[in-house]
């Protein structure tokens, strides 16, 4: 029930560019009026008060938190509104977990976007839980709550023309959705050629000169800066000249640095690097409002209720979060009440052994195709190096960051694992295990040795679902995800606790990553280049097409 009230606060209008002290009047969820009061009346120390910072695109499932635990995170940091692509439940689930996220998102008055999922499986190269069809988004698109067609990833099917691909973005804008962009280095004539299809916006540049390409040719670049994926750096000094076509968004947030910002730590850095405060907020407030059709308000008499109070311009420490007239968060804490968590999942993978992990070979030297991963991207490369050949098998070598890295099939019982090398890591005993691997979410592993890796898997397969880290004096943590094998039903404080001590126990082990989890997640990401692993094999995300590990 919304209850009528006001509030006296420097009023920032991002249209306008202008900052007033003003009564604002709040009635029925809405804003009834705003009435401007004298400068010299005026209490030097008000707040000031603005629309709420959206994210312009991110999986909720990356938090590890269902929707409604995700929104009782993101509005303590003024968060009023995301949009956000279901992919990695419809790769688990298909069509049913995007319903899934509708249903349970609904529990919250926070302003869930969702998109019909363009690319499910993303590949024809590895092992999806579902597929959504042409005939699927159709389906969804009858849904006024699915807002957009989500990230199309198949940018070689785009630039060719794919049928199936082009059915989906035609049937994006015959119902009048916008259509999300995943185009990672594409430049030039193959930018322009992306973009003519009608897709409308890219987050995946990771170099300012990428973004200038993608924007001359029309579309919107999203400045993403996630748990992994940080490329906030690299574009920022787009701001000045392109704001009208920004937006902020974090793609993929884990929840422990969920629990301490989200977009409001993106504007409070682009405001301290001396960019105008009113270019920013319209990036991080406006643009996705406007460009996704968002039923957020805008500060405007009429709009709905939706905006947050501030301390000051500066620091941007979130005092009060309103959604419809409704104060959902005050002085970094969350009031919105937790909700009801149904289990659903799709895991059908049993126990391993030690043996399953061995690369054997008759060869007494060779060279390894080695996975380099990098801190903060999601990119890879490929490095040569010579094998390491122990009693007729292929071993890591601990002692170079030469790692084993492997991929299980979760949704057939009894599959053999895909096994290739990687550095980067920086493991010094044990091994990693978790059912977070985009985009199919199969179980993803690296670790210094067989049984380690064994060891690690199985407490993923026995918990279906989860994070893992065995180290050595037989140290073992493993942070359960029921939902999917992507999701915790347990409130997002509790995740977030959970997530930081496994975290802390990878670094423990030797990770110089930033977030271990989240990297190792995306080495099976095939969409993008150039190395990746799947459950059917290593994979060349240059040429599409499979190598072998060991030349």
């Amino acid at each position: 029930m919304t209850v009528d009230f006001s509030l006296t606060a420097n009023v920032v209008d991002i249209f306008a560019r202008s900052i007033q002290p003003a009564i604002i009047q709040i009635e029925g969820g809405r804003i009834a009026a705003i009435a401007p009061i004298a400068e010299a009346e005026a209490d030097p120390t008000l707040p000031y008060v603005l629309p709420g910072f959206v994210d312009a695109h991110v999986h909720v499932e990356s938090s590890l938190l269902v929707p409604t635990e995700f929104a009782r995170l993101a509005v303590a940091h003024g968060t009023v509104a995301t949009v956000s692509d279901p992919h990695e439940i419809g790769n688990v689930l298909g069509v049913a977990g995007v319903e899934f996220m509708l249903e349970n998102a609904a529990h919250s008055p926070f302003k869930f976007c969702f998109g019909a999922p363009s690319c499910v499986p993303a590949t024809p190269f590895e092992t999806a839980g579902a597929e959504i069809t042409v005939a699927d988004i159709k389906k969804l698109f009858e849904n006024p709550k699915i807002g957009y067609l989500a990230e199309m990833m198949n940018w070689p099917g785009v630039l060719h023309r794919d049928a199936d691909v082009m059915a989906k973005i035609a049937l994006a804008h015959a119902a009048g959705r916008p259509v999300d962009g995943h185009a990672p280095g594409l430049r030039g004539d193959d930018a322009a050629h992306y973009a003519s299809a009608g897709i409308s916006t890219d987050h995946e540049c990771f170099t300012a000169a990428e973004a200038l390409d993608k924007l001359a040719v029309g579309m919107k670049i999203l400045i993403r800066e996630g748990s992994a994926a940080r490329n906030f750096d690299a574009l920022i000094e787009l701001m000045p000249e392109h704001y009208h076509h920004l937006m902020f968004c974090s793609d993929d947030k884990h929840p422990d640095t969920l629990v301490l910002g989200h977009i409001n730590q993106l504007v409070q850095r682009a405001v301290a690097l001396g960019n105008d405060v009113f270019n920013v907020l319209r990036v991080a407030c406006i643009n996705p409002v406007k460009h996704y059709h968002l039923p957020v308000g805008l500060l405007g008499e009429g709009d709905p209720a939706d905006f947050i109070v501030v301390k000051d311009l500066r620091d941007f420490e979130v005092l009060q979060t309103y959604l419809d007239g409704q104060l959902v968060a005050e002085n970094g804490q969350s009031l919105l009440p937790a909700a009801p968590i149904a289990v659903v999942n799709n895991f059908h993978a049993q126990p391993v052994t030690a043996a399953d992990f061995q690369l054997p070979t008759t060869k007494e030297s060779a060279t390894l195709r080695v996975i380099e991963c990098f801190d903060g991207q999601l990119i890879t490369a490929r490095v040569d190096l010579p094998a390491t050949i122990e009693k007729g098998l292929v071993v890591p070598d601990v002692a170079a960051d030469v790692l084993k890295l492997a991929v299980i099939n979760r949704y057939q019982p009894h599959v053999t694992p895909a096994v290739a090398f990687i550095q980067g890591f920086g493991l010094k005993h044990g091994a990693l295990a978790s059912s977070v691997g985009h985009d199919s979410h199969n179980i993803t592993a690296v670790g210094c040795d067989d049984e380690s890796l064994a060891r690690a898997v199985n407490l993923v397969i026995q918990a279906k679902g989860g994070l893992a880290a065995v180290g050595a004096d037989g140290q073992e943590i493993l942070v359960p995800l029921p939902v999917a094998g992507l999701m915790s039903d347990q409130s997002g404080t509790a995740v977030a606790e959970a997530y930081a001590a496994v975290d802390a126990l990878s670094k423990q082990m030797g990770s110089p990553l930033g977030a271990p989890f989240m990297t190792l997640s995306f080495m099976a990401l095939l969409v993008i280049p150039s190395l990746k692993l799947s459950d059917k094999g290593l994979f060349d995300g240059q040429q599409f097409t499979f190598v072998d590990a060991v030349e």
